[in-house]
């Protein structure tokens, strides 16, 4: 819905005025149940006049920014100018301001507009904030991007920026019927955006199809390159303990899936990670030790002000030892899959985007394992919608590139798109 009169707005069809009534009286109408944003006074007196300022800044239809108009929903743990950042967090707010994201100042200057903060975990790890599912408000929209991905599945806006530090793009997309990407390891910048792990955080985008967000990867992307495939991938599946953490439905849906592709692609086997377990507990002595780094001054100023789950993630990160050899261990994982990917000339993984669908309750944002391996290892992964179970919940498809080969990944799942979303 938002999108196609944000398309109006651009060819000059409505006015800056019906663009914004269209999108609040959607809002007003969605945003209650699935509280996806941070509370903002004023928030639409705020995008008609800069709806209006963009219109009078490029008055040619010829002439615009290739972004112009879209509404962008942007995480709490980013920097935006006029925006308070709080991180999901009950530290005081003055002590975790920055300056603005590159991300954001990217997808501004490109004509976004900003709808407002999203809703995060806090500090973007598993303590979940108000936000549901916009598909059954009674199940988790995953996390830690909770609100960006919600927004999404509910045509809030028409774009979202997340991150991801083992799960929290791809799973929340999966679970709310959203197309998510998460790119290679620092293609987008960081800055401006509250680190939990620097070794693992990515910058993410959510949309609603392929071709927005590669749209939006085009602005983001560093030495982003125009590519176009005329041959099909060869796609390849990581059998093992690693496939083995999906639940019986969600392993039942992905053969299904796997069956529907395998009518128009070559589909390989290979068994990797059957050292899943220490790939497991590396990511979490890796990203806890991080943790603990980052928050140390606000930690030590103000502990009884963090949940319980963000303390233990912290003091665990103050007992790890090993971090150099577990940064060595990383690099040959990644060397590992890469030769898997080579020697079996596989283009794209595809698995699961989540042990299954979005489980039922809001205390929890589901288990982020089946993304952990592809983001300890930077590659490029995304999420496509697939279809609905009898509950009405989304289930997707996990597609996963090579190191630097967004390019590839996002032209291809174009392709595949076309073959297996129903919804």
């Amino acid at each position: 819905m938002t999108l196609s009169i944000t398309q109006a707005f651009q060819k000059n069809e409505v006015s800056p005025k019906d663009l914004i009534s269209n999108l609040e009286s959607h809002f007003d109408s969605h945003e209650p149940d699935v509280l996806a944003f941070i509370p903002e006074e004023n928030r639409f007196e705020r995008l008609l006049k800069e709806a209006e300022e963009l219109l009078k800044k490029y008055p040619d239809v010829n002439n615009r920014p290739p972004l112009f108009g879209m509404t962008l929903g942007v995480k709490d743990i980013f920097h935006v100018d006029g925006f308070t950042t709080q991180a999901g967090s009950k530290l005081p707010t003055q002590d975790i301001q920055g300056k603005q994201a590159t991300s954001v100042t990217k997808l501004k200057n490109a004509g976004a507009l900003v709808m407002g903060k999203t809703v995060t975990t806090e500090f973007a790890y598993f303590t979940p904030g108000p936000t549901r599912n916009p598909h059954n408000p009674n199940h988790t929209p995953g996390g830690s991007s909770s609100g960006s991905a919600a927004a999404i599945g509910a045509n809030l806006c028409d774009i979202t920026l997340g991150t991801q530090t083992i799960g929290s793009v791809i799973r929340p997309a999966a679970f709310c019927g959203a197309v998510g990407f998460k790119p290679t390891y620092e293609r987008i910048s960081r800055e401006g955006v509250i680190p939990l792990s620097p070794t693992f955080d990515h910058i993410g985008i959510f949309a609603n199809d392929i071709m927005t967000a590669k749209q939006i990867a085009s602005a983001l992307l560093e030495n982003w390159r125009l590519e176009n495939w005329d041959r099909k991938p060869i796609l390849g599946i990581p059998n093992g303990k690693y496939l083995q953490n999906t639940s019986e439905a969600g392993l039942k849906h992905f053969e299904e899936v796997c069956k529907l592709l395998s009518t128009n692609y070559q589909i390989i086997r290979v068994q990797v990670m059957d050292d899943f377990d220490e790939i497991k507990s590396r990511h979490d002595a890796i990203m806890s030790y991080d943790a603990s780094q980052v928050h140390k001054e606000w930690f030590d100023k103000h502990e009884a002000l963090y949940s319980q789950k963000f303390s233990d993630l912290v003091k665990r990160g103050r007992t790890v030892t090993n971090y150099q050899s577990q940064i060595e261990a990383r690099d040959e994982f990644r060397n590992q899959i890469t030769n898997a990917m080579d020697e079996n000339q596989i283009d794209v993984w595809i698995c699961p985007p989540a042990v299954g669908p979005a489980p039922k309750g809001l205390e929890s944002t589901g288990d982020p394992v089946m993304c952990l391996p592809w983001t300890q290892i930077g590659f490029p992964a995304m999420n496509i919608p697939t279809t609905k179970n009898d509950e009405g919940l989304p289930m997707g498809l996990q597609l996963v590139g090579k190191w630097n080969a967004d390019e590839s990944l996002l032209a291809w799942a174009e392709e595949i798109e076309k073959v297996v979303r129903k919804i």
